[in-house]
């Protein structure tokens, strides 16, 4: 019913920067919050970034200052724009999006994931 396709991974060098992409598809009356979690090797996975409906937005320690998360509702996309990344900053990124779909219901909805390399 929805679709959460993500874009824009990849490797760069550390201080670098990325944008991630993730759009959102299928029976959608509307999107609550939308956000970026990542899982390193080893790790759990951790909240990056979170955005509201009203553009409200809430960011994990680690990535405050160098890392910006915003979305287009008009095309159902979220972006996380990544300055000045690091090392530690290497991981997989997933999308998320909280959902109404047509017909009333309500869920939490994921992306396949976006690997991001950060090193020399």
């Amino acid at each position: 019913q929805v679709q959460l396709v993500e874009s824009g991974g990849g490797l760069v060098q550390p201080g670098g920067s990325l944008r991630v992409s993730c759009a959102a598809s299928g029976s959608i009356f509307s999107i609550n919050d939308m956000g970026w979690y990542r899982q390193a090797p080893g790790k759990q996975r951790e909240l990056v970034a979170v955005i509201t409906n009203g553009g409200s937005t809430n960011y994990v320690d680690s990535v405050k200052g160098r890392f910006t998360i915003s979305r287009d509702n008009h095309k159902n996309t979220v972006y996380l724009q990544m300055n000045s990344l690091k090392p530690e900053d290497t991981a997989v990124y997933y999308c998320y999006a909280n959902i109404w779909l047509v017909g009333g219901s309500t869920g939490d909805y994921w992306g396949q994931g976006t690997q991001v390399t950060v090193s020399s």
